[in-house]
């Protein structure tokens, strides 16, 4: 038997697969590679874009949850500055102190981040750090002075959001050691936060807003609890009790998927009482597909396929969150 001799990559799939690899680092995205060399874009990936997100579409949640915000010039610029205020800015802020206080479990579980490997200074980080956070307290304060806002609701938010943030990366608290608390500071930072933001900016930020979002932040505590799939080793070498280390693999995506379903058939009932059945109805049909995904990827192999399912499911999930702002708007909750 001839032996076979293995294909040679070509230079076009080299360039392909190395333009993703420095396009999955400078999003701060898991699998990237080490190999860049501007401070910016170094600085950059430490901020890790492709978190930001979920927050700017939490702003636009809010504003639509208002049932004030009209299509003018001036309301898309500020909805705009409170995007960078909430994504850019704070969740900059946020994963760049993360980094900081995790650089020794990235050393483990990512050793191609920043810190780990060296390409940039601990003075350089804590620099950033304190820019990226006073600038967006200071956006903060400019949207309420638009506002109007006799007391300053969006620059509390900012400093309450920062200060859970830092609690969460930072000892002797460090939240994110326990896999409840942690994950639900996560996943109220991700939803609830950002839609109070763009709630308050365009009308009154009330206590159902605040409930609700809270209890839609019980599935954001599932997507929360996906990231920790990928660093389960450095996770239990460092005694972290994530809820894969604490569970094990395999009842943590279960947990997980629960909660992320079960929470928004909640918010679906919800929608139901206040007479929204539409809404209700849209929101169920954008479940289904994520338990169809939970189903074809996440529960088989939770380690291998966390990011395949949540780039499949998060879209439906973020959807339902629009559904129901807007539904909420038009009841005037």
């Amino acid at each position: 038997m001839s032996e076979s001799t293995p294909p040679v990559p070509s230079p076009e799939s080299d360039a392909t697969s190395d333009r993703n690899a420095k396009t999955r680092q400078l999003l701060g995205m898991k699998g990237a590679q080490a190999g860049e060399t501007s401070i910016w874009k170094i600085r950059l990936q430490l901020m890790k874009p492709i978190t930001w997100i979920p927050l700017i579409w939490g702003v636009v949640c809010g504003a639509a949850s208002s049932g004030n915000y009209t299509w003018t010039l001036e309301n898309v610029l500020i909805a705009a500055a409170c995007m960078l205020m909430s994504g850019p800015l704070l969740a900059g802020y946020t994963q760049t102190i993360n980094d900081f206080y995790d650089r020794d479990l990235d050393a483990i579980n990512e050793p191609y981040r920043p810190i780990p490997s060296g390409i940039i200074s601990i003075p350089q980080v804590i620099a950033q750090v304190w820019v990226l956070l006073l600038a967006g307290i200071g956006v903060a304060y400019a949207l309420d002075t638009w506002a109007g806002h006799s007391f300053p609701t969006i620059t509390a938010l900012a400093i309450g959001g920062s200060f859970l943030s830092y609690i969460y990366s930072a000892p002797p608290l460090k939240l994110k050691q326990n896999g409840w608390a942690g994950n639900y500071a996560l996943g109220a930072s991700y939803i609830a936060l950002p839609w109070w933001a763009g709630h308050a900016l365009f009308g009154d930020l009330n206590w159902t807003i605040v409930l609700l979002t809270l209890f839609y932040s019980l599935s954001g505590l599932g997507i929360a609890i996906i990231n920790d799939f990928k660093s389960v080793e450095g996770d239990r070498q460092l005694g972290l009790n994530s809820l894969p280390v604490m569970f094990g693999v395999g009842t943590a995506a279960w947990i997980c998927v629960l909660m992320i379903d079960v929470f928004q058939s909640g918010i679906a009932a919800y929608l139901m009482s206040i007479h929204q059945n539409l809404s209700a109805v849209l929101l169920v049909l954008l479940i289904i597909p994520q338990i169809t995904f939970q189903d074809m990827y996440f529960l088989r192999d939770p380690l291998k396929n966390d990011v395949k399912y949540q780039a499949s499911a998060q879209p439906f999930l973020v959807l339902g969150m629009l559904v129901t702002a807007l539904a909420l708007g038009r009841a005037g909750v």
